[in-house]
Protein backbone atom coordinates (compact mmCIF):
# COMPACT_ATOMS: atom_id res chain seq x y z
CA UNK A 1 0.00 0.00 0.00
CA UNK A 2 1.28 3.45 -0.95
CA UNK A 3 -0.15 6.65 0.46
CA UNK A 4 0.25 9.92 -1.38
CA UNK A 5 -0.05 13.50 -0.19
CA UNK A 6 -0.12 16.34 -2.70
CA UNK A 7 0.74 19.94 -1.90
CA UNK A 8 1.57 23.19 -3.64
CA UNK A 9 -1.77 24.14 -5.12
CA UNK A 10 -3.44 27.48 -4.65
CA UNK A 11 -4.53 30.65 -6.38
CA UNK A 12 -2.20 31.87 -9.11
CA UNK A 13 -2.49 34.76 -11.54
CA UNK A 14 -2.48 34.07 -15.27
CA UNK A 15 1.07 33.80 -16.50
CA UNK A 16 2.31 32.68 -13.13
CA UNK A 17 3.91 29.43 -12.12
CA UNK A 18 3.80 26.90 -9.35
CA UNK A 19 5.28 23.60 -8.28
CA UNK A 20 3.17 20.73 -7.08
CA UNK A 21 4.62 18.04 -4.86
CA UNK A 22 3.47 14.50 -4.24
CA UNK A 23 5.03 12.76 -1.27
CA UNK A 24 4.71 8.99 -1.09
CA UNK A 25 4.96 6.63 1.83
CA UNK A 26 6.88 3.39 1.58
CA UNK A 27 10.41 2.40 0.81
CA UNK A 28 9.92 1.07 -2.72
CA UNK A 29 8.82 4.31 -4.33
CA UNK A 30 11.64 4.14 -6.86
CA UNK A 31 10.11 1.20 -8.71
CA UNK A 32 6.86 3.03 -9.43
CA UNK A 33 6.03 5.28 -12.29
CA UNK A 34 4.49 8.59 -11.26
CA UNK A 35 1.91 10.73 -12.95
CA UNK A 36 -0.02 13.94 -12.57
CA UNK A 37 -3.62 14.19 -13.69
CA UNK A 38 -6.17 16.95 -13.44
CA UNK A 39 -9.91 17.28 -13.39
CA UNK A 40 -11.73 20.50 -14.11
CA UNK A 41 -15.35 21.02 -13.07
CA UNK A 42 -17.68 19.14 -15.36
CA UNK A 43 -14.84 17.44 -17.21
CA UNK A 44 -13.19 14.06 -17.11
CA UNK A 45 -9.89 13.50 -15.38
CA UNK A 46 -7.05 13.85 -17.85
CA UNK A 47 -3.38 13.00 -17.91
CA UNK A 48 -0.97 15.89 -17.51
CA UNK A 49 2.43 14.22 -17.34
CA UNK A 50 4.09 10.91 -16.51
CA UNK A 51 7.56 9.95 -15.34
CA UNK A 52 8.73 6.35 -15.39
CA UNK A 53 10.86 4.63 -12.77
CA UNK A 54 13.94 5.29 -14.90
CA UNK A 55 13.10 8.97 -15.37
CA UNK A 56 11.61 9.02 -18.85
CA UNK A 57 8.88 11.63 -19.20
CA UNK A 58 5.87 12.33 -21.37
CA UNK A 59 3.36 15.17 -21.42
CA UNK A 60 -0.09 16.03 -22.64
CA UNK A 61 0.08 18.26 -25.69
CA UNK A 62 -1.44 21.15 -23.76
CA UNK A 63 1.37 21.00 -21.20
CA UNK A 64 4.39 20.51 -23.44
CA UNK A 65 6.90 23.31 -23.18
CA UNK A 66 5.47 24.81 -20.00
CA UNK A 67 5.56 21.96 -17.52
CA UNK A 68 8.19 19.67 -16.10
CA UNK A 69 7.62 16.48 -14.18
CA UNK A 70 10.47 15.20 -12.03
CA UNK A 71 11.13 12.86 -9.16
CA UNK A 72 13.41 12.62 -6.17
CA UNK A 73 13.56 9.00 -5.07
CA UNK A 74 15.52 9.90 -1.95
CA UNK A 75 12.55 12.01 -0.84
CA UNK A 76 9.87 9.67 -2.27
CA UNK A 77 8.45 12.67 -4.10
CA UNK A 78 7.18 13.48 -7.57
CA UNK A 79 7.02 17.11 -8.66
CA UNK A 80 5.16 19.01 -11.35
CA UNK A 81 6.40 22.46 -12.27
CA UNK A 82 3.99 24.49 -14.39
CA UNK A 83 4.65 27.89 -15.88
CA UNK A 84 2.65 30.31 -18.06
CA UNK A 85 -0.49 29.25 -16.27
CA UNK A 86 -3.81 29.91 -17.97
CA UNK A 87 -7.32 30.09 -16.57
CA UNK A 88 -8.08 26.82 -18.36
CA UNK A 89 -5.45 25.13 -16.19
CA UNK A 90 -7.81 25.55 -13.24
CA UNK A 91 -8.53 22.08 -11.89
CA UNK A 92 -7.93 19.67 -9.07
CA UNK A 93 -4.54 18.09 -9.71
CA UNK A 94 -4.05 14.49 -8.65
CA UNK A 95 -0.91 12.47 -8.25
CA UNK A 96 -0.78 8.77 -9.06
CA UNK A 97 1.95 6.19 -8.68
CA UNK A 98 1.61 2.90 -10.47
CA UNK A 99 3.39 -0.28 -11.45
CA UNK A 100 1.85 -3.11 -13.37
CA UNK A 101 -1.76 -3.45 -12.32
CA UNK A 102 -1.36 -1.54 -9.06
CA UNK A 103 -2.06 2.16 -8.82
CA UNK A 104 -2.50 4.61 -5.96
CA UNK A 105 -4.05 8.08 -6.00
CA UNK A 106 -3.57 11.10 -3.85
CA UNK A 107 -6.42 13.23 -2.56
CA UNK A 108 -5.82 16.06 -4.98
CA UNK A 109 -4.79 19.68 -4.70
CA UNK A 110 -6.76 22.60 -6.11
CA UNK A 111 -5.10 24.92 -8.60
CA UNK A 112 -7.02 28.07 -9.51
CA UNK A 113 -5.70 30.43 -12.14
CA UNK A 114 -7.44 33.77 -11.94
CA UNK A 115 -6.73 37.45 -11.73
Amino acid sequence: QVQLVESGGGLVQPGGSLRLSCAASGSIFSIYAGGWYRQAPGKQRELVAVITSDGSTSYADSMKGRSTISRDNAKNTVYLQISSLKPEDTAVYYCKVFRGGAGYWGQGTQVTVSS
